[in-house]
């Protein structure tokens, strides 16, 4: 691999900092969290592209972790099917980092004007989104200049985590840790050659994680796809295994995202197992040693428990998708047809 430096790369490079600021900002919010969520029973996330990938692990992460119901929000319902919700039970999170995406704000005036309290991840201050919340989680990221969202994605995480301490799980003590696995998977940059020369030629690719490594795995997807200019599938593991499994052949390059421990690992594993009899090629990201040696190509991963271990994972993803970009001749930083503020349809 060649030592051209991209803005992409330098941006990823300064993610222990992003995360040691973030977590400095928003843990003493804690109080303020839990006060607003008093009195209601769930919570209801609504963001896109990227923030949708964070939102679905702090869906995970509050079900699995904290005792608390969540769930994904379809934007269109407030935009265009306006429909009348009763949502005085609600919490909404609303996720976007550069905090202007027009969808997202009129999901949040809409979702205030029928009972729900607010919740904002942004990485802007003086953003709409930011200012609509009735508390503001504004990560530490810096700004961000890279198209394919990196620093920005893995403090829309931190948020997350502090999301879901503040409502019941424990995760300071290891959230602490976090920083410093980002900093060691920065400095083993080179741990992903193997991985980018298994994928650089490679015919189809598709990405799978289960749990709460299933947002990891689908912003792989969608970064590989990015910056790429291929086609990517991001499954669950239900999902895959329910059909497109019937596909897999040798022209696949399949990568697997698992965390080192938790209950999803042993189905990751015996997932590998049978992609690789079915003919695929199998690059596993994280994982344990017997998952390791399940794949072709191993990527190491943090030395994170499972509720955490997302913060850490996405970052030998990203390092592999920067590399992979360069290697197929494409510019990570500035990835054809796309822009920083995600832009949808609200008409």
């Amino acid at each position: 691999m060649s030592s051209i430096v991209t803005v992409m790369a330098d941006e990823i490079a300064e993610q222990p900092e992003a995360i040691r600021r973030t977590l400095d900002a928003l843990l003493p919010l804690r109080e303020e969290l839990r006060g607003l969520f008093a009195g209601r029973r769930r919570v209801s996330f609504v963001a896109r592209g990227s923030s949708d990938n964070a939102a679905t692990y702090g869906r995970y992460l509050l079900e699995a972790c904290a005792g608390v119901s969540a769930a994904l929000a379809a934007p269109s319902i407030a935009t265009h099917y306006r429909a009348d919700l009763d949502l005085t039970d609600t919490l909404l999170v609303a996720v976007s980092q550069s905090g202007a995406t027009t969808e997202i704000v009129e999901c949040v005036d809409w979702a205030r004007s029928h009972g729900a309290a607010i919740v904002s991840v942004t990485n802007v201050a003086d953003s709409p989104l930011a200012k609509g919340a009735d508390v503001a989680l504004v990560t530490r990221a810096g700004p961000e200049v890279a198209v394919p969202a990196t620093k920005t994605y893995l403090t829309q995480l931190v948020a997350m985590a502090v999301l879901a301490d503040a409502l019941g799980a424990d995760l300071e003590q290891d959230l602490a840790r976090v920083a410093d696995e980002v900093a060691g998977a920065v400095r083993g940059a080179e741990l992903v050659e193997p991985a980018v020369a298994l994928l650089r030629d490679a015919a189809h690719v598709v990405v799978t994680g289960r749990g709460l490594c299933l947002g990891t795995a689908l912003e792989t997807a969608l970064k590989i796809e990015e910056t790429s200019l291929t086609p990517v599938r991001g499954y669950s593991y239900a999902d895959l295994r329910h059909g497109p499994i019937s596909v897999i052949e040798p022209s696949v390059v399949a990568v697997l995202v698992a965390a080192s421990d938790g209950p999803m690992l042993e189905p990751m594993t015996a997932l590998a197992d049978d992609l690789r009899r079915r003919g695929a090629r199998v690059v596993g990201i994280g994982g344990d040693t017997p998952f390791a040696r399940t794949c072709d190509v191993h990527v190491p991963g943090p030395d994170l428990p499972e509720p955490v271990a997302p913060l850490g994972l996405v970052v030998p993803a990203q390092l592999l998708v920067e590399q992979l970009a360069r290697a197929r001749g494409h510019d990570p930083d500035n990835p054809r047809g796309l822009a920083k503020v995600t832009r949808t349809d609200s008409h």
